[in-house]
């Protein structure tokens, strides 16, 4: 288990400080790219993997934004080393499932990222607090520029970037948010809602990104277009259906206040509750009752946790963190005890510090 030390401390996009936080989770910016006249990596040898590897490692050791980066391969990794690091949203599965020459570069804050011989060669990511896609793009943008001078990337004049999957050629570039919907959902609006963002170009997915399935109101809304459309024009338009399904959830909620107050106030508080004072409880339990307590966060509601200690129980709940968090492996029953424990402590120390913030 090498990543007790990672474990022990929280990223900064989960801190609840950025824009809109209380309905914007987080914001990802990635960039895809792959050398010149290297086979893609679902092609290549196991010595042009090691080739991109170090070519990347030494690129990202002469970038400032990235020289702090801690540089992790998969395969010294354990199986539960690999589930952590889905589970914090800094690698995906395929990542996580292969044992070939793969690897991860991380910078301390968790802020930026690069994934190395995942599908493509090389995958940038930029990961913010709340509703920050402009500053995210141009983050993860001026590292693409100062790798650029030392990789060559494949490119084409007519394509653009080239990526093993052609849904990613163009800018290669995926920008996302995830975004907490609780009054559509309620109101029964969330169908109408994701047709309509499906219809503009967008896809809608799960927590964990693609593949995964919708928990606790969350859904990923992402661009699906990369070829034809410039990297800006990308940002602006996910930005305005972002805005406007914002828009959507406030007027949903206020529909709901007005129409079913003290409902709606009553099962927050028994979500709270139930936090508060289980003594067993699943990952799954604790992502569904703490969407309902962030609603009632959004709904300035007092007396509840605050939007970073409702982003902590998200994660740092989940089963590879509890384990990783006690130091040994264990089977889902015991790791539903002690995450219960969890739970009761940070939301105990949550509510301490509201009442003496000093």
């Amino acid at each position: 288990m090498k990543l007790v030390s990672l474990a022990q401390g929280l990223g900064r996009w989960l801190d609840g400080s950025g824009p809109a936080s209380d309905i914007v989770l987080s914001t990802r910016v990635r960039l895809a790219r792959n050398l010149k006249e290297v086979p893609f990596t679902h092609r290549a040898r196991e010595e042009q993997m090691a080739m991109v590897y170090s070519s990347v490692v030494s690129a990202v050791r002469k970038t400032p934004a990235l020289v702090t980066s801690t540089a992790l391969q998969m395969r010294e990794l354990t199986p539960l080393d690999r589930q952590f690091l889905v589970e914090r949203h800094l690698i995906s599965h395929d990542l996580a499932d292969n044992g070939r020459l793969r690897g991860l570069l991380l910078v301390p804050d968790e802020s930026v990222s690069a994934m190395v011989n995942e599908e493509d060669h090389l995958r940038l990511q930029a990961l913010s607090s709340g509703f920050q896609l402009r500053s995210a793009w141009e983050a993860v943008n001026a590292i693409d520029d100062e790798l650029g001078q030392d990789l060559d990337y494949a490119f084409s004049d007519d394509l653009g970037y080239l990526t093993a999957c052609p849904t990613n050629a163009g800018t290669g570039m995926r920008a996302s948010v995830l975004i907490h919907l609780p009054s559509l959902v309620l109101t029964k609006q969330i169908g109408r809602v994701l047709q309509g963002i499906t219809q503009v170009g967008l896809a809608v997915r799960g927590f964990y990104g693609e593949g995964s399935q919708i928990m606790g109101n969350f859904f990923q809304i992402s661009n699906q277009t990369t070829l034809g459309q410039s990297e800006r024009e990308t940002v602006e338009s996910l930005e305005r259906v972002t805005r406007q399904i914002i828009d959507y959830e406030q007027r949903a909620r206020d529909e709901l206040l007005k129409d079913a107050r003290v409902q709606i106030e009553d099962k927050i508080w028994r979500a709270y509750g139930t936090l508060r004072h289980s003594r067993v409880i699943s990952s799954q339990e604790v992502i569904n009752l703490s969407s309902a307590v962030r609603f009632g966060v959004a709904l300035q509601m007092e007396g509840l946790a605050s939007v970073q200690t409702l982003n902590e129980l998200l994660i740092r709940t989940q089963p590879a963190h509890i384990q990783l968090a006690t130091g040994r492996e264990m089977e889902q029953r015991e790791r539903n005890v002690i995450r219960a424990d969890y739970v009761r402590k940070l939301l105990d120390d949550n509510a301490a510090d509201a009442v003496n913030p000093n």
